[in-house]
């Protein structure tokens, strides 16, 4: 008896400690949701260490999932209706109310109405592209007697500076004629008066956070139209053009409003959709990781991890600007925690993550491929590149040195 006791004694000693890993990633933009992801993954993960502890914390930037990822946390509703969509066709969208204590609050992300996946690639086009589907969707919540909204910015397919947006909620941008002006970044150039008269009065009752990328500015070689309007596929002339609209834009919110926003952080966040909710809307902006992380519970997760996995579509220098693996390396190293970036594609200046907290990135494309046929193949490649990740982590713990 005393042998076999001491037997299981030592048996206990020598087993090595259990691994904890974390898995926080973002989702893949036109492909795999946050949750999504972070399933693949840590079923990579299993595969190689199969009695390690996965922590799951799909992360939220105020784009696609924001809404789901802070309904699930606070046992919240969500709610779908029809509306307005980019292209000015109806689309099927959604908000949610939040559950718990305090104020009834409504979560709105803009990428359900207005977001870059509702324009199909051939129809990319940011001097038409309109938000004024996310307007409806806040109305919506008003009328859902929302008291507090929270509005997710990020992944957009506009580049309207929020004025679809607006005009869904009773503003008037006029013309010289005294016209309204129609949908799209393009017709930001013609406004020659704001009217603000007709602006929805519940507006003034309600506080409208915005969850926004701090580092996005409304103009210049900054601005959004130059950073962020190719990908929604304006043309090199039509970047000048749309730079120049938003510029006569934000001389007439400045006029209207007493807010001068053309260097104000955050404004240029989902194609200038920030300005408008602070100049139009009366909302505020904030960085949007200090909105997300009072629902999610990631620095708790990092209490209790060993090693962090991140994830996102594309890794490149833009990435240390407000982008979910920069945000989750940078909280990972103040616990001293490892942290390995996966992407569905690494982009120029991806190095410079090497300096923001990211130890190690690959890409989980196996080979040179289109982007159709990425998007078709990331869940498995996603979990491979996890499973081999693994693997040569594993070795790496063997040799217990480099060089």
């Amino acid at each position: 008896m005393r042998k076999k006791t001491t037997r299981t004694l030592l048996s206990r000693i020598r087993r090595p400690p259990r691994l904890t890993v974390l898995v926080a990633p973002s989702g893949f933009k036109e492909s795999l949701g946050a949750q999504e992801v972070a399933d693949e993954i840590a079923a990579g993960v299993l595969r190689v260490c199969p009695h390690a502890t996965v922590l799951k914390a799909p992360m939220a930037d105020g784009g696609e999932g924001f809404t789901d990822a802070l309904v699930a946390a606070t046992g919240g509703q969500r709610h779908a209706l029809r509306v307005t969509g980019p292209l000015g066709e109806p689309v099927e969208a959604f908000f949610g109310l939040l559950g718990g204590p305090g104020p009834r609050t409504a979560v709105v992300e803009m990428a359900a109405a207005a977001g870059l996946r509702l324009v199909p690639r051939d129809r990319r086009d940011p001097l038409r592209t309109t938000s004024f589907g996310v307007g409806q969707l806040v109305r919506a919540a008003l009328d859902a007697g929302a008291e507090r909204i929270l509005l997710g910015c990020g992944d957009s397919g506009t580049n309207d500076g929020g004025a679809g947006m607006a005009q869904a909620l009773g503003v008037r941008l006029l013309d010289a004629d005294g016209r309204d002006i129609g949908f799209g970044g393009g017709e930001l150039a013609r406004i020659a008066r704001i009217d603000l008269s007709g602006r929805d009065p519940r507006l003034a009752r309600v506080q409208l956070d915005a969850a926004v990328n701090w580092h996005n500015l409304l103009l210049g070689e900054r601005g959004v139209a130059r950073v962020f309007g190719p990908q929604k596929g304006a043309t090199p002339a039509q970047v000048l053009a749309l730079d120049a609209a938003l510029a006569h834009y934000a001389g007439l919110l400045h006029q209207a409003t007493g807010q001068d926003l053309r260097a104000a952080p955050g404004a240029g966040a989902s194609g200038g959709l920030g300005a408008g909710v602070t100049a139009l809307l009366g909302g505020r902006l904030h960085p949007r990781f200090d909105i997300v992380m009072r629902y999610l519970e990631l620095d708790a997760l990092l209490a209790r991890a060993d090693l962090v996995i991140t994830a996102e579509g594309s890794l490149d220098a833009q990435t240390p600007y407000g982008k979910v693996p920069a945000e989750v390396a940078r909280r990972a190293k103040l616990r001293g925690l490892p942290v390995v970036a996966l992407a569905g594609c690494l982009g120029q200046g991806v190095d410079a993550n090497l300096a923001h907290g990211i130890d190690a990135f690959a890409n989980i494309q196996p080979r040179p491929c289109t982007l159709d046929e990425s998007i078709a193949h990331s869940r498995d490649w996603l979990m491979q590149a996890a499973e081999d990740a693994m693997r040569l982590l594993r070795v790496g713990a063997r040799l217990g040195y480099c060089g």
